[in-house]
């Protein structure tokens, strides 16, 4: 990405994030993060990405329909918000982010790991003297 993509992308998480947060928490139930923002070199698809705070699957999905449903009303407040900064507004394309989701069952797996090694260094003390046996 160059500068001025990663510039405008910033931009527009704030405004996004924003807008979100003041006039339409009380539609997004769950709390919804921006976490990111990605625009095309040509600046007229903006590609945001949030994460949902919820338990089911469902419910993640739900909030994504309520954000594509709320597009063109979130659109219109982004291009109100900055309407002196740039040209045009973007189309905006909303996307979960399971970064988080991801992170929680590596840590899950990783834990598996450390119990199961835990678990072969008590039972057998003198694996490696048998190992090192001529």
């Amino acid at each position: 990405m160059s500068i001025r993509q990663e510039r405008v992308a910033s931009l527009f998480q704030r405004e996004v994030a924003g807008i979100l947060s003041s006039e339409f928490s009380d539609q997004l139930h769950p709390m919804v993060t921006v976490t990111g923002v990605r625009v095309t070199a040509d600046l007229s698809i903006a590609y945001v990405y949030v994460s949902v705070m919820g338990d089911s699957e469902d419910q993640k999905n739900g909030v994504l329909v309520k954000l594509k449903d709320l597009n063109p009303r979130i659109r219109k407040s982004l291009g109100r918000a900055l309407r002196h900064q740039v040209k045009s507004i973007p189309e905006l394309r909303f996307f979960l982010d399971r970064t988080l989701d991801e992170a929680h069952h590596m840590d899950k797996l990783f834990g598996k790991i450390r119990e199961e090694r835990d678990g072969r260094g008590n039972g057998s003390e003198s694996e490696n003297e048998v190992d090192q046996a001529p």
